[in-house]
């Protein structure tokens, strides 16, 4: 396997037999999201609960450990080679998961938009390797790589010049990417490309963007997502980085220009709804924002 796939550093292997979560992990929600059989949250990390019973479970294994932004989900005898690496993981016939989440981006999911001339865009990025930009573009040229905000830029350049694509970011969150090509500013929507627009929607950070594809895909950044917990949409009320009044003042903005049936965000889980559905709920979520105040950062308060 070449270096550039393998974890940057590694505890010495647990002894014993079967997958566990080592001491690195830092309770992001991505296992949980992948593997939801065999991984749970306890005591305020991802733990495995029992071992794969069957194909499907060690298929989720492999994709929450390829995920991993610390590599923390191990066995000591399994190995994470290419052959068993699922990724791009196909969501539907026109969004795939990048995994291989970077720890410069606090292990955000990033996504790959297929278009129908057969070109891709990358939203967000995964840690930056050469060999998953070559698998990457395999599934076609990716001629836009959308960044939502700033907390999400790392990589964004390499990945841009690797694929000779824009690289987009707004203005608020231009100190995170000062060398972007496109630059969004504003409040109004910005058509980047046939069937995909921009939407400026500051609150999670001053520059945070949704981009909206065919009327179907909402990758959303860190604005809102899916939580398992309240099985419903909520805000990152606790981690926001500008302003939870911003945050509130977008939504009621844009809201009622959405209409979509995946949200797609880069922390949080995904969910598909119908659209009317997703409506109604992200009009609650707006509605539920604005009764919202301003509080100290605390990631162990959101939830997942």
């Amino acid at each position: 396997m070449s270096n550039d796939l393998l974890p940057e550093s590694a505890p010495e292997e647990k002894t014993g037999e079967g997958w566990y979560v080592d001491e690195r992990c830092t309770n992001c929600d991505v296992a949980r999201q992948l593997a939801p059989d065999v991984i749970h949250e306890r005591n305020g990390r991802a733990e495995v609960i029992r071992q794969p019973q069957n194909e499907a479970e060690l298929r989720q294994m492999y994709a929450a450990a390829f995920a991993c932004h610390t590599r923390s989900i191990r066995h000591p005898a399994q190995h994470l080679t290419p052959d068993v690496d699922p990724y791009p993981l196909a969501l539907d016939d026109t969004v795939q998961l990048c995994g291989h989440n970077s720890r410069q981006t606090a292990g955000a999911n990033s996504y790959l938009l297929r278009r129908p001339t057969g070109s891709t865009m990358m939203i967000d990025t995964p840690r930056w390797s050469a060999e998953l930009a070559t698998r990457y573009e395999a599934l076609g040229p990716v001629t836009d790589v959308l960044l939502t905000h700033q907390d999400h830029a790392a990589h964004g350049r390499r990945y841009a010049d690797r694929f000779g694509a824009r690289l987009w970011i707004h203005e608020g969150d231009l100190d995170a990417a000062p060398d972007a090509d496109h630059i969004i500013r504003g409040t109004d929507p910005v058509e980047i490309g046939a069937g995909v627009t921009a939407y400026p929607l500051p609150g999670h950070t001053r520059g945070s963007v949704l981009y909206l594809a065919d009327g179907r895909y909402c990758f959303s950044g860190d604005s809102f997502y899916w939580s398992r917990g309240t099985a419903d949409l909520e805000v990152a009320a606790s981690v926001t980085w500008y302003s939870i009044t911003e945050l509130a003042a977008s939504l009621a903005r844009t809201a009622p220009l959405l209409r979509f049936e995946w949200v797609l965000p880069g922390h949080g889980d995904r969910k598909r709804l119908p659209a009317d559905e997703m409506s109604r709920r992200l009009e609650q979520l707006t509605a539920r924002t604005r009764t919202l105040q301003p509080q100290p950062i605390d990631f162990t308060a959101v939830r997942w």
